[in-house]
């Protein structure tokens, strides 16, 4: 009954994690769209050079509480508590500081603009640290269908007012009044979907015993963002904010894709896991099962919509942004095999190895950096090859580490992700074919899509995918709802 239990658990938190992220991609593929065509690669470009200012912060706000309180067994109102106010304390300091270093941050890129934008922006810190504590409530409840309402209505919300701004000549103050809209919007639906609610009490003592966990990852947060950011510091300090532009959107069609499939694995697997840990046999086929069901959703949208990349961009975007493609090829190729990154890290954050993980992300972004340095002579796009050829090897980083955790050989996780990359690959190889002949891009990017669809889910069927089966199985099943 425990394993019932935990089966349906597991399938309702994929179900609405990817019912949630599915709609939301949705919209952000409607909104980005509109945008692109109102907008310009500079107007990306400008608050694409803020982004490691806010990843920073935010990272420092949020603090590791959510992962920290996922971890315990019994958690108090006093543990909640602690961590709302102490966020939202944090986000009123962090604001005050960035507000006026806010023409430091315009002497470095040169860029007067960026002084009154960068204060829209760090908005979202002061809404951010309200929907910390409530955020870690959902998450550790597994209230998968209640995120997926705010994730949805935040978004919804978010992207009418950023495109209504856009469309009456705001450019990149609606992009940044877009995210802080987000945030607020989301923080306060937190605030309202959670049982749990906040108390006039100022006892910041239960934090004491989170912050030997969570300070190890705050500094690996903070390297993170440092490391994910680099080439946008990099570009907007020696490019000009077109070309930063250009990087921008095709990161952010990946990371639109990527979403899908890591917000639907990481919105369950750290409080799957912690619910199996003292089993570990159950919890390595548990986890296994996550990494095949990655597989079969991550490989084939992935490298799909590196596949369809230039006919997307040209049709939706326009002729102006086709300089975006290549990046957004190179990011899908790591999108494909990112989420196993992510699935390893959930599993050591289940056994509390934060400080693993801190070596882990200080070691890889270093290296990230390191590579970054030394092919910039060589040109933007080789830089971004570097970046993500490191991303790839940090995977076989992290497996080493979880194999001392639990009884996971490196042998069994190619098992259970090569033949859904064999019958990707081979799909779009097919496909590719069949199309040879067509030159109308409309067609040919219609043709790729629904061919595609349609010979994967064939090819999964002739070879008896036991995940595709339970997938359609768990879709029929009216308890999801």
């Amino acid at each position: 009954m425990a394993e019932q239990t935990l089966k349906e658990k597991t399938a309702k938190g994929l179900f609405w994690g990817g019912l949630s992220n599915g709609v939301q991609q949705v919209l952000n593929l409607v909104f980005g769209l509109i945008l692109a065509r109102i907008l310009n690669a500079s107007d990306y470009g400008m608050v694409g050079m803020l982004a490691i200012f806010s990843a920073i912060a935010s990272t420092i706000q949020e603090s590791g509480f959510t992962a920290a309180l996922t971890n315990q067994k019994e958690i108090r109102h006093e543990d909640y508590n602690a961590v709302f106010w102490f966020s939202t304390l944090t986000g009123v300091l962090f604001y005050l500081i960035l507000f006026f270093c806010a023409p430091l941050i315009a002497k470095f890129y040169d860029k007067s603009e960026l002084i009154g934008l960068s204060r829209v922006v760090f908005l979202g810190f002061l809404f951010g640290g309200l929907g910390i504590a409530s955020n870690a409530y959902l998450f550790k409840t597994l209230m998968v269908k209640e995120r997926a309402k705010i994730d949805i209505v935040s978004l919804l919300c978010s992207g009418i007012v950023g495109v209504t701004l856009a469309l009456n000549g705001f450019a990149y103050y609606g992009l940044a009044i877009q995210t802080t809209t987000y945030i607020g919007v989301g923080s306060l639906l937190k605030l309202y979907f959670a049982p749990w609610k906040p108390t006039f009490c100022f006892d910041f003592q239960p934090l004491r015993s989170m912050f030997g966990f969570g300070s190890k990852l705050i500094l690996t947060n903070i390297f993170t963002q440092i490391s994910n950011n680099i080439f946008s510091v990099v570009f907007g300090k020696f490019y000009s904010p077109s070309q930063v532009g250009f990087y921008t959107q095709g990161q952010k069609w990946m990371v639109m894709g990527h979403q899908l499939i890591g917000g639907m694995i990481n919105g369950i697997a750290q409080p799957v896991l912690v619910q199996v840990m003292d089993d570990k046999e159950r919890q390595a086929l548990v986890f296994r099962k996550m990494v095949r069901f990655g597989a079969f959703i991550s490989f084939p949208a992935m490298l799909g919509l590196a596949f369809v990349a230039k006919e997307f961009i040209w049709i939706f975007l326009g002729e102006k942004w086709l300089e975006s493609v290549p990046f957004l090829q190179l990011f899908c190729i790591w999108g494909a095999m990112g989420y196993l990154s992510q699935l390893y890290v959930n599993l050591l954050m289940t056994y509390s190895r934060s400080d693993i993980y801190l070596f882990g992300m200080i070691f890889v972004g270093l290296f990230q950096i390191i590579v970054v340095w030394v092919l910039y002579p060589f040109g933007i796009f080789n830089m971004v090859i570097g970046y993500i050829g490191v991303s790839f090897l940090s995977i076989l980083f992290w497996h080493y580490f979880v194999k001392k955790e639990l009884p996971i050989k490196s042998i069994s996780i190619c098992k259970d992700i090569i033949p859904y990359l064999a019958i990707s690959i081979l799909t779009f190889v097919l496909v590719d074919c069949i199309l040879s002949e067509v030159t109308n891009l409309y067609l040919l990017l219609l043709g790729k899509i629904c061919l595609s669809v349609i010979l994967y889910i064939v090819l999964l069927k002739l070879l008896g995918s036991k995940i595709f089966e339970e997938c359609l199985f768990f879709v029929k099943n009216k308890s999801l709802c």
